[in-house]
């Protein structure tokens, strides 16, 4: 096989190591990008084991990256949220989903283990660097230990300590829509209903009593600059956003990176992506982002693999 031929087999699988880590496509991109400079640079013949070259190297440089932009993050205009790969607006309807007495089958339950929700990955913002790619190498990529302790040249032992504490750390917050995809979906229909006409009741009805509501704007959209918490809050912040109008922006339902999403829309451009964690049949976390910047390249070309 010829190395070109190497880096290509493997390059979806660092691309999608990438961006879980990076919560950035752009970032993602880089670093696989500099990835392929480094291994045309190579003294490939002396690479027993390409695709563990390849994750290394790109594990690497992702950590760096990742380190590098938690500086700059401590400046950030309020929350910092992962930017989406992919937006979908013409997902399909609730009624158009399974069948709710009709369990998905293999290939598609993997499909949605594989794909990537904006929740999840803003929850990851809690790990540090070295924790979070321990973490995703063994949870989401299968990794053994002994691999991730070589990637990451630390012992066994302080690798298991890193998974085992970054479990703890997420357990609480990670988002459990995917365990009823149609119900969820139908959830967040009836927020958007509820939200887009200030019904706030009706949006207070929906939330869990403790939810939490984070909108990232970057500074350059309307976005409140620090996490609401509390149903009463959060339905009120729609209440008054809904009497405030703009005729121009449409909302719909749709997806976010393989997760169902509210778009919304001014003037045919896209200026904001919201998705939910849910629970007991209510919602438990709102995900904002409407920083223009990390709107601008969700349109994803035929073919790339992010999940």
């Amino acid at each position: 096989m010829e190395p070109v031929d190497h880096f290509h087999r493997h390059q979806p699988r660092l691309l999608a190591l990438a961006y879980r880590l990076l919560g950035s496509r752009a970032d993602a991109e880089d670093v696989v990008q500099d990835t392929w400079l480094r291994w045309h640079r190579a003294d490939r013949a002396a690479i027993a084991d390409p695709e563990a070259w390849l994750v290394t190297t790109a594990t690497r440089l992702g950590i760096d990256r990742l380190r590098a932009a938690r500086r700059r993050r401590e400046t950030y205009p309020g929350p910092w949220l992962p930017e989406p790969a992919r937006v979908d607006p013409d997902a399909p309807t609730a009624a158009a989903s399974e069948p709710a007495d009709e369990a998905p089958g293999p290939a598609r339950a993997l499909e949605r283990a594989e794909e990537v929700s904006l929740a999840f990955l803003a929850v990851l913002e809690r790990l540090g660097p070295e924790e979070r790619a321990a973490f995703l190498l063994r949870e989401v990529f299968d990794h053994d230990y002994a691999a991730i302790a070589r990637l990451l040249e630390r012992s066994e032992a302080a690798c298991r300590q890193m998974v085992h504490r970054a479990r703890t750390r997420i357990a609480g917050a990670r988002p459990r829509f995917w365990v009823d995809p149609r119900h969820h979906r139908i959830l967040l229909e009836k927020f958007m209903h509820a939200a887009r006409e200030g019904d706030r009741e009706a949006v207070q009805a929906l939330l869990h009593a403790d939810a939490q509501l984070v909108s990232d704007g970057g500074g350059k959209a309307l976005a409140a600059i620090r996490p609401l918490h509390g149903a009463e809050r959060i339905a009120r912040l729609f209440w008054a956003v809904a009497r405030r109008r703009d005729p121009a922006v449409r909302w719909q339902l749709g997806l976010a990176n393989g997760e169902p999403a509210i778009l919304r829309y001014r003037d045919g451009r896209l200026v904001g992506v919201t998705v939910a964690a849910s629970a007991d049949g209510r919602i438990t976390a709102l995900y904002t982002v409407a920083n223009p910047d990390k709107l601008a390249v969700t349109d994803a070309s035929p073919g790339t693999s992010w999940w």
